[in-house]
């Protein structure tokens, strides 16, 4: 009777190791090796022969293969990063290359494929750090970025202030420049990502403000393009504040 009131305790346990088995792998087998075991401990159980060390048998087995398949892991995922660089690195020697070919290298274009490229290269790396994030985590940042990229867009191509020749649209710089240090000292953990998009947030709105009553810029605008502005500003701040709650949401939920 004392065997089988400490079966549910030992498979709980062994539930909790099979856990830091890769997910797909624990996806895929873990239901099964978790009803294996509980099987052969109610078999001894009903022989009458020990469970404690049959169970530390199958803990030491079990983590052993844990090892092997995290290890399995990391070998295959550092393979694809180091193929993916050296491709990126390969295409950035041959540009220059290329260009003595069909013409004169012009360095500046050479720069700005290079800084594609790499780009290309920090873009798969994003990829990778959120695959193991949860689905909160990833819609949150999905949400920042998107209003990352609309607020550069929309700035560069028309302008928010007045017309994109203003130079108080400069201003904006400061919040990618929030966002960017902000996810970096947080090390893009999500509690510390929901300060740095309040704080965007706040910069957001604080640039048309500043504009207004501090740059000289401010002649050039008349009252209903200074209502368009902070209207057009808010929405911005809109998409970094419900990236900042959805940060937060993804903090409770892991």
């Amino acid at each position: 009777m004392t065997n089988k009131r400490s079966i549910p305790r030992y498979k709980h346990w062994y539930a909790q190791l099979l856990r830091l088995y890769p997910k797909p792998y624990h996806d895929r087998f873990g239901e099964g090796m978790e009803q294996t075991f509980t099987d052969l401990l109610r078999e001894r159980a009903e022989e009458e022969r020990g469970l404690f060390g049959c169970a530390v048998w199958m803990f030491i087995e079990t983590s052993v293969g844990i090892m092997r398949e995290n290890r399995k892991g990391i070998i295959i995922q550092n393979t694809r990063r180091f193929m993916v660089w050296a491709v990126v690195v390969a295409l950035i020697v041959m540009i220059p290359i290329a260009m003595q070919f069909t013409n004169e290298v012009q360095w500046n274009e050479a720069v700005a494929y290079s800084v594609i490229l790499l780009a290309v290269g920090g873009l798969y790396e994003l990829v990778m750090a959120l695959r193991t994030r949860n689905k909160v985590y990833r819609f949150a940042f999905g949400v920042g970025l998107a209003g990352a990229f609309l607020l550069g867009w929309v700035n560069g191509a028309v302008g928010i202030i007045a017309s994109e020749d203003n130079p108080a649209n400069l201003m904006y710089g400061a919040v990618f420049a929030v966002g960017l240090i902000g996810s970096l000292i947080s090390r893009f953990k999500p509690r510390g990502m929901a300060r740095t998009l309040f704080a965007a947030t706040f910069v957001q709105l604080l640039v048309p403000v500043f504009a207004l009553f501090v740059w000289p810029a401010q002649a050039s605008w008349g009252e209903p393009v200074v209502i368009d502005v902070f209207v057009f500003n808010s929405i911005f701040a809109v998409l970094f504040v419900v990236s900042a709650l959805l940060f937060r949401r993804a903090a409770r939920v892991r």
